[in-house]
């Protein structure tokens, strides 16, 4: 059951992922995909504001990983620098281990995802509207993505 939000502001892009925190335990695995400036980043800062995350969070470009403590612990990945790399960097610690995970860019490393997952695609439908949508893989995910329609 794939769905989609239309979202005009921030401020909504902000509730949907205050929503989807709540639904969400270690060791989920939500994978975000959008072009550059779609909000992949803002989206993931507002779950982890949700999820009790009081550090800054920010993308990890450079360093593929931060890892942050609050109610629940929290993994984020960009992997946006991996494009060419067939290098095992210990994925299945993170991805089965006890923390929620968001992996920006995760097409790129498609092969080591969790098969049961969240994709979330975001794109650009105007200045500050964008498209969310919620591609669950698994049944966990299909009731999350309904629990988030009700």
């Amino acid at each position: 059951m794939t769905i989609e939000f239309n979202v005009h502001s921030l401020e909504e892009t902000e509730h949907i992922a205050n929503r989807l925190a709540g639904l969400l335990s270690p060791p989920d695995v939500v994978t975000l995909e959008g072009d550059l400036g779609a909000g992949k980043t803002t989206f993931t800062k507002a779950l982890a504001r949700s999820l009790g995350i009081t550090r800054t969070v920010n993308s990890p470009t450079f360093t593929i990983l931060k890892q942050y403590e609050g109610n629940v612990p929290f993994n984020h990945l960009d992997v946006y620098r991996l494009a060419d790399s067939d290098e095992d960097l210990g994925w299945d610690e993170l991805f089965y281990g006890d923390a929620v995970s968001v992996v920006e860019w995760a097409h790129l490393i498609e092969a080591d995802l969790p098969e049961e997952r969240l994709e979330i695609r975001i794109q650009h439908t105007g200045e500050t509207s964008r498209k969310i949508v919620f591609i669950p893989k698994g049944e966990r995910f299909e009731k999350i993505c309904e629990a988030m329609t009700l």
